[in-house]
């Protein structure tokens, strides 16, 4: 598994014809196929065929399909935003720009996970993350800290938009004979009916999570 596509830039031919698609136009005809189609449907021969190619002539850009997909969620994901608030605020903002990304392409979810090549983009979203966060935390909690709120994102985004609110107007379906069952989901449903706030896990999540780090940092300051 090699990343020399994604950092070092393609020689110039001195001889033979000029090389006639870039890595952008590769990977955006692979996520017009997953968008519509879903990851599987995503392969060497059908990207190729759907850009007027042949497959071996894709080869000399990507040395294949593990590759072709870390170029789609390179593309996917595009680049973090600029972001210049206090942590918190440029966290949250950093955890929502992530999940719209991932809603725009679920395939993206399954596309990052596993041993893949890391490209620009993937690491510049760690880099957005990691220069916003306080002072207080070791190499290894920094990353740990991303990763948990990254691992939120994703995990909100692979329930879909209106998963909570599906989920509880199912529930009350089957509550409807059998609340006596389930006197604990009876009743936090019912609240929920009567004070609103469905389909709010990603906010609520998110910031009890932002406030578990800053209750830690609290602690470390005050032993300082």
């Amino acid at each position: 598994m090699t990343a020399d596509f994604f950092w070092a830039p393609r020689p110039r031919p001195t001889r033979g014809p000029k090389p006639a698609l870039t890595l952008d136009q590769i990977a955006d005809a692979a996520i017009a196929i997953a968008d519509a189609e879903g990851l599987a449907a995503v392969s060497m021969q059908r990207v190729a065929a759907d850009l007027g190619y042949t497959k071996m002539s894709l080869y000399r850009y990507l040395p294949g399909k593990t590759e072709l997909v870390a170029v789609m969620l390179e593309r996917g994901l595009g680049e973090p935003p600029e972001i210049e608030k206090p942590w918190r605020e440029a966290l949250t903002e950093w955890a929502t720009v992530l999940l719209a990304a991932y809603a725009g392409h679920v395939w993206a979810l399954e596309a990052g996970t596993g041993r893949r090549p890391i490209g620009p983009h993937e690491i510049a979203w760690l880099e957005c993350a990691l220069r916003v966060l306080p002072p207080g935390l070791t190499g290894a909690e920094s990353l740990d800290a991303v990763a948990t709120i990254a691992g939120h994102v994703r995990m909100i985004a692979g329930q879909g938009a209106g998963a909570e609110s599906d989920l509880v107007a199912a529930i009350g379906i089957a509550l409807r004979d059998h609340a006596d069952r389930y006197p604990a989901v009876a009743a936090a449903v019912a609240d929920e009916g009567e004070r609103g706030g469905a389909d709010n896990a990603f906010a609520f999540g998110l910031d009890r999570i932002l406030d578990g780090l800053e209750c830690l940092l609290r602690e470390r300051a005050s032993v300082m």
